[in-house]
């Protein structure tokens, strides 16, 4: 079977970083003037006043410390809480296919590659844009890729569902260099105004190539050894946000236009689930988790991503096994377990063994076994 590697990986930061308790205090803003604007429906019962928030409660529930974000004042605003995005005209590059461009030419310097090198592109995140043209094939022209290209969307687990795609395709020949990007604009879809998870996300953008290894010239390369892939319905993570819903005369702005979760029953039921899936995938390379030198795992919740290694290694793992860049980052959907693997693995040796696994809506849990060449 031919060999794949990963010989490049890029990532963008947006300019802004809004820090918790910059947050706590547009959020508290809001809800006093909420409980303000509707003090006689709250007095009467009709409607519950809202709670305030705190750096604390934020720090405890996630280990989130910061995230960074494309529009800062309108996210800021108690008057607006959700980020200001200029409309561009059809002409214009759309913001997401700037920020992919962005990641894209540091993962393609990284690897030694043109754009004109590439010949697949895929556009993975867990919401795009818009429906069509495809985000990809407008990100595929200007980076100059050839070929083709087309987007994907499996939550949280997209960029890992990706890597499987590519794989697939560089080793049945119908791609030669794959250029993966996660275009993560999480500021839109998240409800600011929501004291559950108006921490939650921030904003990012990684990239990744993927080529053969008869092609591959970078200095630093790391062979996929296999991907693993497992979905299950559940409807604890939703946003109902979509084409039909103007069709069904409902309200753009309710809540359910939004990330929403049931975030206690995630918890309980994707812990064991990543644990069990990584543990079963390692055994078809006949590996135990113990043989693994890093784990990049989805940047969700601390407490989740802790829990989960202590299923796998039995004990406590620090950083140097299992990086955090949540404190920094924040949750950035797909794009969080890249961004664990580009700041976390130069210090790994040829020969290392590591796995990039991330876990998110659908259920969907993707893993990525790789080694150092």
């Amino acid at each position: 079977m031919a060999s794949v590697v990963i010989s490049g990986t890029g990532l963008y930061k947006p300019p802004h970083i809004v820090t918790n308790a910059e947050l706590v205090v547009a959020f508290n803003a809001y809800a006093e003037k909420f409980n303000a604007r509707h003090a006689a429906r709250i007095e009467a019962g009709e409607v519950e006043a809202m709670v305030g928030s705190s750096v604390e409660f934020i720090e405890k529930a996630s280990g989130i410390k910061q995230r960074y974000v494309i529009d800062k004042e309108g996210v800021l605003d108690p008057d607006r809480m959700r980020p200001y995005f200029a409309p561009r005209s059809d002409e214009q590059l759309s913001l997401m296919a700037e920020i992919a461009v962005a990641a894209a030419k540091d993962a393609l310097a990284a690897a030694g590659k043109r754009g004109e090198d590439v010949d697949m592109v895929l556009c993975a995140a867990a919401n795009m844009q818009r429906a069509y043209p495809a985000m990809a094939v407008e990100i595929q022209q200007a980076v100059g890729a050839r070929g083709y290209g087309y987007d994907m969307n499996v939550a949280c687990s997209s960029a890992t569902f990706a890597i499987e795609q590519a794989v697939n395709a560089l080793r049945c020949g119908t791609a030669k260099c794959v250029l993966m990007v996660n275009p993560e604009i999480t500021s839109a879809h998240l409800e600011w105004r929501d004291r559950d998870c108006h921490f939650i996300f921030g904003d990012v953008c990684t990239a990744m190539v993927l080529e053969l290894e008869d092609t591959a010239t970078a200095a630093e390369q790391w062979e996929v050894l296999g991907t693993r892939l497992v979905t299950q319905f559940s409807n604890n993570i939703r946003n109902n946000a979509g084409f039909m819903n103007r069709c069904e005369d409902t309200d753009p702005d309710a809540r359910d236009k939004t990330f929403r979760q049931e975030g206690r029953k995630v918890f309980k039921e994707v812990v064991p689930m990543a644990a069990a899936h990584i543990e079963t995938h390692l055994a078809t390379q006949s590996f135990e988790p113990t043989q693994v030198k890093r784990y990049w795992l989805h940047q969700a919740n601390l407490g989740m991503n802790q829990l989960v290694m202590r299923k796998l290694v039995g004990g406590e793992a620090g950083g140097e096994v299992a990086p955090l860049i949540l404190d920094e980052y924040a949750n950035t959907a797909s794009a969080g377990s890249i961004i664990a693997f580009h700041h976390h693995r130069a210090d790994l040796k040829p020969g290392d063994l590591g796995v990039i696994c991330s876990f998110g809506a659908g259920y969907s849990i993707g893993s990525v076994i790789v080694r150092r060449r």
